[in-house]
C-alpha cells in the first residue's frame, strides 16, 4: 500500500536518475510524478507506475517532494527558477526540493536561500557509487540539512541508497561528494599511470592490477575503474564521461581555492582531464585519460 501522505516527483531521469526513479516508484512510498525532456526513460518508468508530467510547471502543481538528478548547478537553477522552471508560477504546492546532483556548493547555498524566500527548503542529497549502484540501490548519499528534515527525508533516500549520511547543514552534502569524486580522479591517474609504467616494463595491466588488488594498494577505484575499464582499455560512452569528470574536479578545485588550499594534486588530474577532452575524448568514460599517459602528456 502506498504511503499517500506526501506526492513525491522526480526530474531528470537520465543514466543515473532513472534507475534511482525506479527504485523510489516499487518502494510504494507515494506516488511519483516524473518529467525529462528525454521521452524513453518516462514511458520505460510509466510502464512501472510513474506518473509522467508534461512540464515542470504541472509537476508543480501535483507533488509536494521534488527530487533532482541533472548534470550541474545551472540546470538545477534553470529547473527551480528558470522562465517556465518550476517556481515561475504562483501555484506550485512543492514544500521541498532535494537535488540528488552533484552541484557547486557556493551557488547550492544561494539557492537554498532564495528558495527559502518561497516557503520551499532545498537539501542537498547527492550520490556516489556507479550505475549499478544506482541500479541495486545501494548508492552513497551525503546529505546537507537539519537534522529534523534529514530524518524526514532518510526514509526516501533509502529506496535509492544503502548508505545516507548527514554531513551537516545546507552545501555540506556537496562538499563531501566533491571530495569524494576529487580522490577517485586522482587514483584513477595514479593506476593510469602505474599501469603504462608496468606495461613498459612487461607485466600485463591486468595480471598486474588483480595482484594489486590482494596488497596494501586495493581499493574500489582499482576493482572498478581499474580492473573494469583501464586494464581492459574500454572506455565506453554514457557511463561518467570526461567533461562531467572535468566539472566535477573544478567544483573541487573552487573549494580549495575559497578555502586558501594549493591542491597541486588535484590541480594536475584537472589539468589532465582537459588535455583529454581536447584530444578529443569527450563522451568517453574519463580514465581514457591513459591515452594521454601512453602518448606523454605535457
Amino acid at each position: 500500500m502506498k504511503d499517500s501522505s506526501k506526492v513525491l516527483g522526480f526530474i531528470g531521469v537520465g543514466v543515473m536518475g532513472e534507475f534511482m526513479c525506479a527504485n523510489l516508484i516499487r518502494s510504494g512510498k507515494g506516488d511519483v510524478h516524473v518529467f525529462d525532456v528525454q521521452p524513453e526513460p518516462v514511458g520505460r518508468l510509466k510502464e512501472i507506475g510513474a506518473i509522467a508530467s508534461e512540464s515542470l510547471h504541472q509537476l508543480a502543481q501535483d507533488t509536494d517532494v521534488v527530487f533532482l538528478s541533472l548534470p550541474s548547478i545551472s540546470q538545477v537553477e534553470d529547473v527551480c527558477l528558470g522562465k517556465n522552471g518550476l517556481f515561475s508560477g504562483d501555484s506550485s504546492r512543492i514544500k521541498y526540493v532535494v537535488d540528488m546532483s552533484t552541484s557547486d556548493v557556493t551557488r547550492t547555498r544561494e539557492l537554498a536561500l532564495a528558495l527559502q524566500k518561497r516557503g520551499v527548503t532545498l537539501i542537498d542529497a547527492p550520490v556516489a557509487r556507479m550505475r549499478e549502484a544506482a541500479k541495486n540501490g545501494t548508492l552513497l548519499i551525503t546529505v546537507g540539512a537539519e537534522p529534523d528534515l534529514f530524518e524526514m527525508i532518510k526514509p526516501y533516500l533509502e529506496t535509492m541508497g544503502s548508505d545516507i549520511v548527514l554531513c551537516g547543514p545546507t552545501g555540506c552534502g556537496q562538499v563531501v561528494k566533491i571530495m569524494n569524486n576529487m580522490i577517485v580522479f586522482m587514483t584513477v591517474q595514479a593506476l593510469a599511470e602505474s599501469l603504462v609504467i608496468g606495461k613498459r616494463a612487461g607485466v600485463d595491466p591486468a595480471l598486474m592490477f588483480d595482484a594489486l588488488t590482494k596488497g596494501s594498494a586495493d581499493s574500489f577505484v582499482l576493482r572498478n575503474p581499474g580492473l573494469k575499464a583501464l586494464s581492459k582499455d574500454t572506455f565506453p560512452e554514457k557511463t561518467f564521461p570526461t567533461e562531467y569528470a572535468i566539472k566535477d574536479i573544478r567544483l573541487a578545485l573552487t573549494l580549495a581555492e575559497d578555502g586558501k588550499v594549493d591542491a597541486k594534486a588535484a590541480k594536475l588530474t584537472h589539468s589532465l582531464l582537459e588535455q583529454t577532452r581536447d584530444a578529443g575524448f569527450v563522451k568517453e568514460y574519463y580514465p581514457v585519460m591513459v591515452k594521454l599517459i601512453e602518448k606523454g602528456y605535457a
